[in-house]
């Protein structure tokens, strides 16, 4: 059963109604969209709506989970520890911040300060209101050399189309939720290095269950593979594998304790942990896309693969 929303607590709320209303549904799986995950975390709990939700697009690293929820995925500060990492040999001690909406500064803005402090970085903020092609247009040499976006692909294809007309090379770091094959496509950030990172592997992997999603994605769709649609899979795979184990009636009640076992699991190469904190990967890999207009992808291992 697919559930849609428009984002909103209303739209929300109405959708977990309905599923706490029919109990044949057992389980949630993949939440789409981290504003979407944070908020079934949190109406769930405040609802005593006790389901499993299972492998949500949670990039939220500072919500506090609950018993229910099984993130499977690595979150916003393991994400930008890793591409900052990978720049630390240009001496980096100052970040830009971008926010590709005032919804996005609203909703991230003091988590990405708590990751910059941890970090100890300076951080440089660049509120959202103003037109993203315009703000890339007034960047000035004092602008920080590396501008990390928090926001979506369209939101940043229109800022890098400002950027790109300035002389100062700058690296943009962006994060999950950005599709870099839509960014070609789009013809945006001709002049303007962009590192993107994933929570999955690089999608042209050789790790067998990448090679099963290639499989399948052929098969049945007319699409290019990416790493948001990977994710999807991942989780689709992972929801599946822990149901299937369930020995008695698959209920809501049977589902939720087979979940709650967090038991470790290797799904085609993807490794599946929960540490404490009830979250399970710190595995980020990330693509960069050149000025030439190639993606370069770089797995955990270091190993470049084009």
């Amino acid at each position: 059963m697919t559930l849609e929303t428009d984002g909103t607590p209303n739209s929300v709320r109405a959708a977990l109604d309905s599923i706490k209303n029919n109990p044949l549904c057992v389980a949630l799986s993949g939440s789409a969209g981290d504003a979407l995950a944070t908020q079934v975390v949190t109406q769930a709990r405040q609802s005593g709506l006790n389901i499993a939700h299972a492998a949500p697009w949670l990039q939220n690293s500072s919500l506090e989970l609950d018993n229910n929820t099984f993130a499977i995925f690595a979150a916003r500060q393991e994400q930008i520890t890793y591409a900052l990492k990978t720049l630390s040999v240009m001496g980096l001690n100052e970040l830009g911040v971008i926010f590709g909406s005032a919804r996005d500064q609203n909703l991230y803005a003091t988590e990405v300060e708590r990751i910059a402090a941890s970090m100890q970085l300076k951080l440089q903020a660049f509120h959202a209101g103003v037109e993203l092609r315009l703000l890339g247009q007034k960047m000035t040499p004092r602008t920080p050399a590396v501008l990390l976006f928090v926001g979506g692909t369209p939101e940043l294809a229109e800022f890098t189309q400002g950027l790109d007309q300035q002389s100062r090379q700058r690296y943009i770091v962006a994060l999950a939720d950005v599709n870099l094959q839509t960014m070609l496509q789009m013809g945006a950030a001709r002049h303007t290095p962009i590192i993107a990172t994933q929570p999955v592997p690089v999608v042209s992997s050789s790790t067998p269950v990448v090679r099963s999603y290639r499989e399948t994605l052929a098969r049945l769709f007319d699409e290019p593979p990416t790493s948001l649609s990977l994710a999807g899979f991942i989780a689709a795979r992972y929801t599946f594998e822990v149901l299937s184990e369930v020995a008695a009636a698959l209920t809501r009640q049977s589902a939720l304790a087979a979940f709650q076992k967090r038991s470790p699991m290797d799904i085609g190469g993807f490794r599946i942990s929960f540490n404490q904190q009830r979250r399970s990967s710190t595995y980020v890999t990330q693509t960069m896309m050149t000025l030439d207009g190639r993606l370069i992808g770089q797995r955990q291992n270091h190993e470049m693969a084009a």
